[in-house]
């Protein structure tokens, strides 16, 4: 299972429906770890040290420093993109999904897996 971790900018009913529906699941907060307002470059040097595919609702700009930081060759965590479109049982779902069968060789260095897969 991956170890992932979540950035301020996803909704806490979410990481609350992940623990709930996969007790065992491997899920940290950035803010927990990180000072508050820690800029997105940050956050993602952490989750990359912290080897966790990092969660985020943030499309404005945690999307171009991941791939700013995959072009100059720094490690950068897979990173996994929610939209406010989408229910949060079906973000739940979809990241369940990821959590249970997707290898980290699969997403490691994949800049971005956006959510939701039904269309």
């Amino acid at each position: 299972m991956l170890r992932l971790a979540s950035d301020a900018d996803v909704h806490g009913d979410i990481l609350r429906g992940l623990r709930r529906r996969l007790p065992e699941i491997d899920l940290a907060r950035a803010q927990d770890a990180l000072p508050e307002g820690a800029p997105d470059p940050e956050v993602l040097a952490w989750a990359a040290a912290e080897n966790r595919i990092l969660i985020t609702n943030d499309r404005d700009t945690m999307i171009g420093f991941a791939y700013r930081g995959v072009a100059a060759g720094k490690p950068v965590p897979g990173l996994i993109v929610t939209t406010n479109e989408q229910s949060i049982g079906e973000a739940i779902d979809d990241l369940l999904l990821i959590a249970e069968y997707i290898s980290e060789e699969e997403i490691r260095d994949q800049v971005v897996v956006f959510l939701p897969f039904r269309g």
